[in-house]
C-alpha cells in the first residue's frame, strides 16, 4: 500500500467523518422504520480499549446499521473491507473515514491478513464482524466461523512483537445478537443484547503452547464460546414448525405486539420453543401443533394478524357459524361505522403527512417486492428504497419552503428547521395511526367476509395450500453437514449441545408450493376464524394437559435457561468425532419443571387459557365457537381435546 494511503489509519480513521454523518443518517432510518431499538448488555461493552465485536447477522445492511446506531458509549466501529478496495488513495480515505479497514482475504498469513485489524486495535478501536460468515433466514444459528478467534489470539502475538503497546489493555471479543421482533415488518422493534466479554488472555496459553494443533484448537475452543454466548442471547429452534408454533403460541398467550418487554422477549420467545421442541409432552401433541400451524399460515394468507383481530370490537353477531340476520347485520354495520368514525377523527391531523409521505410507502413496498422470497432483504429494500424516495421529498419540501423565505439565509434555516420538524411530527403520529388503520382495514375485511355468502369461500380442497406455513428457501452459504444424526421422527429426545452448530442439522423442509395468486381474503375470513378457535383450544388443552400432569412433570429446555433459573443440567457424550481434535463432544441437556415455566409465563404476563370450564364459546374475538373438524387437511385422525376436570 502507498504511503499516501497508509496514512490514512492515523487521520482520518481517528476522526471518521464520514462514518458520523452516514451513522446519523442511519439513525433516522432505523428509528423511522422500527419502533425502538432496546439495547441490553451495555455494561459488558468496554468504553475503550481495543475489542471485536461479533454480531448476528439476520437483516442484510440493516444489521450494520442497527449495531452503529445503538452500539453503547457511541464508539465508532470498524467493519472490514477487502484490501483491494484501498488501493488508490481517494478510495482508501473514503472507506476508512467511513468506518473500513482492509482484510487481505488473499494473503495465507495471518500476520498480512489481519493488518489493518491490527493497526485498529493498536489504537484502542473497536472492530466490528460477523463471524456467521453471511445473511440469512434460518430458524437458528447455523455457523460460526473462525474469524473472529484468529484476529484477536494473533493480535496478542503481534502485540508481542510491539513493546510500546505492552500497557495497552488486552482485546476482549464482545458478542452481540440483534434480534427482530418482526425483520421484515415496518413498524417492529429490535432488541441489541451485548453478551459477556471473552478476553483473549484465556486462551493465550494453548495458542502459544507448541504442540501440534494446539493453535487451531484454541481458536476452536474461543470460536465456541462466541458461539454459545450469542446462541444464548437469541432465539434457536430445530426446525420451522417448531419455531412457527412457538410465535403463534405467544400471539395468542400475549395478545397485542406490544405486551411483551423487549428486555424480556428473547427469553420468552425461547422458553416457548423449547416447550415446543418436547415433541412427546403430551399424547396429542401433533394435533395441538397442527392446529397453531394452520391459524398461523392462515394469517399470513389473509394479511391478518391475531392481535389485530383480537382487538376488533365485533359482536356475537358475527358469529361465522350463526345465519345473520337483516337487524344484525344493520347492528353490526353501525358498530362499525362508528368505530370507523372514530378512527378516522384524528385523521385531518395526519392527512398532510400521510400525503407527503405516501411515495416512500410506495417506493418501500415496490423494494419489498422485488425480494419477495428473501426475508433478510427485504427490510433492507424498504428502509432503502424509503430513504431515497424522502431525500427528494424533503429536499423539494426545503427549496419550496426556501422560495416562500425569498432564499434568504434566515429562511434557509427556517426551512430546514420546518422540514426537520414536518418529519418528526410524522414519525411521532405514524404509529397509533397505523395500528387504528390496521384495525380499520381487518374489521371490514372480516364483515366482508363473514356476510358473504358461504358458496363463495375458498372450498377445503383449495383450502389446504394455505393451512401449511411456507419456509424460507435454503441458504446456499449455509454449511449444513457436521454431527450426529437426529431421528425426524421426533421419538429420540432433544439434546441440546453446548454448540448448536456442532449438531447434525435437520433436513430443511421443502418449500411449500402456493396458488401464484392469494385468493381474495374474504374468501378465507371463516377459515381463519375457525381456525382461531381450534388454536387457542389446542392450546388450552396443551397447558391443562400439562398442569394435570403436577409438579413433578419437567420438559427439555436450552441448557442457559435451565441454568439461569436453576433446574437440572445433564452433560452427555453426544458423537464421536464431533471434537474439535476428533474425540467426543460433550452436550448438555437442561429441563425445567412445568410448574416454574408457568409461573414464569405468567409473571411476564401471559395469558394461559384454559378448558376447565369448557370450550371457548364466547365473543369470537376472543375465541369463535368451532364447526366440526372441517378444517382438518391432515390424513392423521383428530383426536379429540379432553377437557380436564375442575379439581377446584
Amino acid at each position: 500500500m502507498s504511503s499516501s494511503s497508509s496514512s490514512h489509519p492515523s487521520t482520518s480513521q481517528d476522526v471518521m467523518v464520514l462514518h458520523r454523518i452516514i451513522r446519523g443518517i442511519a439513525n433516522l432510518a432505523a428509528h423511522s422504520f422500527f419502533t425502538e431499538v432496546r439495547v441490553i448488555g451495555g455494561e459488558n461493552v468496554p468504553k475503550d480499549g481495543p475489542i471485536i465485536v461479533t454480531a448476528t447477522h439476520h437483516n442484510m445492511m440493516l444489521d450494520p446499521v442497527i449495531l452503529s446506531v445503538g452500539f453503547p458509549h457511541e464508539r465508532m466501529l470498524n467493519y472490514w473491507s477487502k484490501a483491494s478496495l484501498f488501493k488508490h488513495p481517494v478510495a482508501a480515505w473514503i472507506l476508512y473515514s467511513s468506518g473500513n479497514i482492509p482484510v487481505d482475504r488473499k494473503s495465507s498469513d495471518r500476520q498480512k491478513l489481519f493488518k489493518g485489524t491490527f493497526q485498529a486495535l493498536a489504537k484502542g478501536n473497536a472492530v466490528a464482524l460477523f463471524p456467521e460468515g453471511t445473511s440469512y433466514t434460518e430458524p437458528r444459528i447455523m455457523q460460526v466461523k473462525d474469524g473472529a478467534a484468529w484476529a484477536a489470539l494473533e493480535y496478542t502475538k503481534w502485540k508481542k512483537d510491539h513493546p510500546e503497546l505492552a500497557d495497552q489493555p488486552e482485546v476482549k471479543i464482545v458478542p452481540a445478537a440483534i434480534v427482530y421482533t418482526n425483520k421484515s415488518k415496518y413498524r417492529s422493534a429490535v432488541v441489541l443484547e451485548f453478551g459477556r466479554p471473552i478476553p483473549a488472555s484465556e486462551y493465550e496459553k494453548q495458542f502459544f503452547s507448541e504442540g501440534e494443533g494446539a493453535a487451531r484448537a484454541a481458536v476452536k475452543r474461543m470460536s465456541r464460546q462466541i458461539e454459545s454466548e450469542l446462541i444464548e442471547t437469541t432465539i434457536n429452534s430445530p426446525d420451522w414448525d417448531t419455531l412457527y408454533a412457538a410465535r403463534m403460541a405467544r400471539d395468542i398467550l400475549w395478545e397485542g405486539d406490544k405486551v411483551i418487554h423487549l428486555d424480556d422477549f428473547v427469553v420468552v420467545s425461547q422458553t416457548l420453543v423449547d416447550l415446543f421442541s418436547n415433541t412427546d409432552i403430551v399424547p396429542n401433541f401433533k394435533n395441538i401443533r397442527r392446529h397453531l400451524l394452520a391459524y398461523y399460515s392462515l394469517l399470513q394468507s389473509s394479511h391478518l394478524t391475531n392481535s389485530v383481530l383480537s382487538s376488533l370490537p365485533l359482536p356475537q353477531s358475527l358469529d361465522p357459524n350463526t345465519p345473520a340476520t337483516t337487524p344484525s347485520r344493520l347492528y353490526t354495520l353501525l358498530i362499525l361505522i362508528r368505530d370507523s368514525l372514530a378512527a378516522i377523527i384524528g385523521l385531518p391531523f395526519f392527512f398532510l403527512p400521510l400525503i407527503v409521505h405516501i411515495p416512500a410507502y410506495i417506493m418501500g413496498k415496490i423494494g419489498a417486492k422485488l425480494v419477495e422470497e428473501e426475508e433478510e432483504t427485504q427490510a433492507q429494500n424498504k428502509v432503502a428504497f424509503g430513504l431515497i424516495s424522502l431525500l427528494f421529498i424533503y429536499t423539494s419540501g426545503f427549496f419550496f419552503l426556501w422560495a416562500l423565505f425569498w432564499y434568504t439565509p434566515l429562511g434557509a434555516l427556517l426551512s430546514g428547521f420546518l422540514v426537520y420538524l414536518f418529519a418528526a411530527y410524522h414519525t411521532q403520529m405514524i404509529d397509533g395511526n397505523y395500528e387504528r388503520a390496521k384495525r380499520f382495514v381487518a374489521a371490514w375485511r372480516v364483515l366482508v367476509g363473514v356476510w358473504t355468502p358461504r358458496r363463495f369461500d375458498l372450498s377445503l380442497g383449495a383450502l389446504s395450500q394455505f393451512m401449511t406455513p411456507k419456509t424460507p428457501p435454503p441458504n446456499p452459504w449455509i454449511e449444513r453437514t457436521r454431527g450426529p444424526a437426529k431421528s425426524e421422527t421426533g421419538d429420540t429426545p432433544l439434546v441440546r449441545s453446548s454448540s448448536l452448530t456442532d449438531l447434525q442439522l435437520q433436513k430443511e423442509p421443502p418449500v411449500k408450493t402456493r396458488a401464484s395468486r392469494r385468493p381474495p381474503s374474504r374468501r378465507l375470513v371463516r377459515h381463519v376464524l375457525r381456525a382461531r378457535v381450534e388454536a387457542v383450544n389446542a392450546l388450552a388443552n396443551l397447558f391443562d394437559q400439562l398442569e394435570e400432569a403436577g409438579s413433578q412433570k419437567r420438559i427439555r429446555s436450552s441448557a442457559h435457561l435451565a441454568h439461569a433459573f436453576g433446574e437440572t443440567i445433564v452433560a452427555q457424550t453426544v458423537a464421536e468425532g464431533a471434537g474439535e481434535n476428533g474425540g467426543n463432544s460433550e452436550a448438555t441437556e437442561g429441563y425445567r419443571a412445568v410448574k416454574e415455566v408457568f409461573s414464569f409465563l405468567r409473571q411476564k404476563g401471559a395469558k394461559i387459557p384454559t378448558l376447565r370450564h369448557g370450550r371457548f364459546e364466547g365473543n369470537w374475538a376472543a375465541a369463535l365457537s368451532s364447526e366440526g373438524e372441517e378444517c382438518a387437511t391432515s390424513d392423521e385422525k383428530e383426536e379429540p381435546l379432553r377437557v380436564p376436570s375442575d379439581t377446584n
